[in-house]
């Protein structure tokens, strides 16, 4: 006899069950509410961004460099910052960089204030790079959103700034 397939559960279903396993083995229900929903919406659109990634021909290193710089407030920075932010090693920074300059991502400069000292920043391809990404992401974020009213978008923003402000008093180690 064959084996049956076993049916595809909803997110929703999965998300349930999640809680439910949480909450089972000891956790508060409200925080494993919240944290399975946000865990949960942060994978999803982790497969949809690796696919929009694959689609621009981009690696998720290269995009953290692309959004560092381009959140950066225009002002350029060193490898050593991208490298810290991309949580790797001086040495893969400089080949990343190297194939992103050669794709005219970015460009590298001496820092006039230290000549031992190279900048980064976005050329005008990479900026371009980095707003068609934006607004073809935004696109999927606002169909995920779509079923709040925008007072209630303005709602869930201003909770989840609420606990993100308080990130970097929690104790984690």
């Amino acid at each position: 006899m064959a084996a049956r397939k076993r049916q595809a559960r909803t997110v929703r279903e999965q998300y349930q069950d999640a809680v439910a396993s949480y909450v089972a083995a000891g956790g508060d229900e409200s925080v494993q509410r919240v944290i399975t929903a946000v865990n949960s919406l942060s994978h999803k659109l982790d497969q949809w961004y690796t696919r929009q990634l694959a689609d621009l021909d981009l690696s998720h290193g290269e995009w953290s460099v692309i959004a560092f710089l381009a959140t950066s407030e225009g002002a350029p920075v060193t490898p050593t910052q991208l490298a810290d932010a991309g949580n790797v090693a001086a040495s893969s920074m400089t080949h990343r960089l190297d194939k992103m300059t050669e794709r005219g991502l970015v460009r590298r400069s001496p820092d006039p204030a230290n000549r031992t000292r190279v900048l980064v920043e976005l050329t005008r391809q990479g900026w371009e790079l980095f707003e068609a990404a934006v607004r073809e992401a935004n696109v999927v974020e606002s169909d995920v959103l779509a079923g709040l009213k925008r007072e209630e978008r303005d709602q869930l923003a201003a909770l989840l700034e609420v606990v993100i402000s308080g990130l970097d008093d929690v104790e984690t180690g």
